[in-house]
């Protein structure tokens, strides 16, 4: 099972799984409450998503905390990515929220706008086997959000080497494996390690 809420690392993620023959329900579609994220890191939040998951179901638990970190920000929002967005998952609060702090602290040029994705990904056994694995990609934050494609700050966030954010880039161009794509983005980045471990 998939140990989210969030409609988007949902899609996401099923599709990382897919091309392995994997499906999965998710924690919501079963109706399993969100555990409280007591971590201070990606990985640790990751693995208390996932150990709840699994000791809830009895089956193997697949979980992602992710988020968005800031140089300029003193690595926010960083683990309370989500949480930013307020109880209505308003990611253009959120983003306007972070501009405001940026222009604050005088982050005008891209070189003062430094940010990179961080996703960590456990599998979690019931009988309390963990694995973890992490993926990070860099770039910078920019203004206006750019794009309505995927989900959460994509709009706000440009790769480095890219011209095009990934609010504007196709699902196969953002998170998409070969042959499809290059595994963009933090979340694929991770998978491909997981998949390396634990699926080939």
């Amino acid at each position: 099972m998939i140990a989210t809420h969030n409609p988007g690392k949902l899609t996401e993620m099923r599709a990382l799984l897919a091309p392995y023959g994997i499906a999965a329900q998710s924690a919501a579609e079963l109706k399993h409450a969100e555990p409280v994220e007591t971590g201070k890191t990606f990985a640790e939040n990751a693995r208390i998503k996932a150990m709840a998951a699994a000791l809830a179901t009895g089956c193997v638990a697949f979980s992602d905390d992710s988020g968005l970190v800031f140089d300029a920000l003193g690595g926010d929002p960083g683990i309370h990515s989500a949480r930013w967005a307020g109880p209505d998952k308003d990611f253009r609060f959120a983003m306007n929220r972070i501009q405001t702090l940026l222009i604050e602290r005088g982050a005008k040029q891209p070189s003062q706008r430094r940010a990179h994705f961080i996703a960590a990904l456990c599998l979690a056994w019931p009988d309390g086997h963990v694995e973890e694995f992490e993926g990070r990609v860099d770039g910078v934050a920019v203004w206006p959000p750019r794009g309505n494609a995927g989900f959460g700050y994509d709009p706000l966030f440009l790769p480095d080497g890219f011209d095009r954010t990934f609010g504007q880039m196709s699902a196969d161009e953002k998170h998409g494996l070969p042959p499809k794509g290059n595994g963009l983005s933090h979340r694929a980045r991770a998978f491909v390690k997981l998949a390396d471990a634990c699926l080939r």
